[in-house]
């Protein structure tokens, strides 16, 4: 039977990854009335107590133990790319919704997996993308619902960063294949993809590439870049690198059939590093010609730089997505960005991976390739 939930009730929430992200998720949890963090997982038992200590919750080293702590309604998975789909998978068998850092997952049968089991367990999966509660991103997605560029055929996304060597052994996972998945695909631009998608609509075709510029110290992909065609028949394209240092921007821009252009840059200068750094740059609405509402580009930048300066931008949209998915369970409703949502954006980087590896275009929709050891492509053949 499902469990529901009064006006008063608080959701009990678990925190499964004692990293640098889930102290964000923590200090958010804070914020939300109708929410309470009660527990944290992690293998590492010196992180597990400590974060313990630091947020008066209680501390597990195993994750079946911790889904059967008495109050626990959710959990939000805070582990690396790889690692995401087994705890999430327990934690729908014993019937708790599920919130995973992006990306949902670094391949499509993990993905599939965590889908599936939340479907059968009846619960509620979603991932975390935090931009799209930036007002600037909200902007240009209430001008697409409105219809005021007309039909979308043309979506960019540009993410011009720079991650330095101190940044990759800041953790042992980090630039490895087995520990992050992927590189910047996988790791840095899953939210601008997501954006993208979310923008634009279904992908129909991709062609991709990918290489390692600059970082020769890491196993993954420091750039990479894609020309799309959307199911609409729209337009697009992505370059994505951490290879510009210092780190320029993040942007997504957004073309329609009347002409007009609504965009936004994400990500100003040195994008964050949760537990490592602070947003640098407000984000803000840098492109914006639709008919009559040109003038009020200045106008926003002003409305959002004075907003970011008023919060602590770093827990305060990590606390609009927890929240957002805290109401999905008490309203029983899907949360903005649901499993399936989620693993759009995986599918568009896994095309990407799968093109490099086959110089062809691949046709959406993707399955899991479970005849291959490849990695998507991932992998070199003395890797397999």
């Amino acid at each position: 039977m499902e469990k529901s939930f009064s006006s008063n009730d608080k959701i009990g929430i678990g925190i499964i990854g004692a990293g640098k992200v889930s102290h964000l998720h923590a200090q958010a949890i804070a914020q939300i009335p109708g929410a309470k963090l009660l527990a944290v997982c992690s293998r590492n038992i010196e992180k597990a107590s400590d974060f313990s200590a630091k947020y008066n919750v209680r501390a597990y080293t195993d994750i079946d133990e911790m889904t059967r702590h008495s109050g626990l309604d959710m959990v939000i998975i805070c582990t690396p790319h790889p690692a995401h789909a087994a705890p999430a998978i327990k934690a729908a068998e014993a019937k708790l919704h599920i919130l995973v850092e992006k990306p949902l997952a670094s391949g499509l049968a993990d993905c599939d997996a965590m889908i599936g089991a939340a479907s059968v367990n009846n619960v509620i999966l979603g991932m975390v993308c935090q931009r799209r509660f930036y007002p600037p991103v909200q902007r240009v997605r209430n001008a697409i619902d409105e219809g005021r560029i007309g039909d979308p055929i043309i979506g960019l996304v540009h993410m011009l960063g720079w991650r330095d060597e101190a940044y990759y052994k800041s953790d042992s996972w980090r630039g490895t294949w087995d520990g992050e998945g992927g590189g910047v695909l996988v790791n840095q631009a899953p939210h601008q993809i997501d954006l993208l998608q979310w923008f634009m609509g279904p992908v129909d075709t991709l062609y991709g590439c990918r290489a390692n510029l600059n970082h020769p110290y890491i196993e993954v992909e420091d750039t990479a870049m894609a020309v799309i065609k959307f199911k609409s028949g729209a337009l697009g394209s992505i370059l994505v690198s951490n290879s510009q240092n210092p780190a320029l921007f993040g942007k997504v821009h957004i073309f329609g059939s009347n002409g007009a252009g609504a965009g936004v840059q994400t990500d100003g200068g040195a994008m964050f590093i949760a537990g490592m750094s602070n947003i640098t740059e407000p984000p803000v609405n840098d492109l914006w010609t639709i008919k009559g509402e040109e003038d009020m580009l200045e106008k926003w930048k002003v409305e959002d730089t004075v907003f970011f300066n008023s919060i602590d931008p770093m827990i305060y949209f990590h606390m609009k997505q927890d929240e957002d998915f805290v109401n999905a369970i008490r309203e029983r409703k899907s949360p903005l960005i649901d499993g399936k949502e989620g693993r759009k954006t995986v599918e568009i980087f896994t095309a990407v991976y799968r093109s490099e590896r086959d110089s062809l275009p691949v046709k959406f929709p993707l399955a899991p390739e479970k005849e291959r050891n490849d990695f998507d492509g991932r992998l070199s053949e003395n890797s397999k």
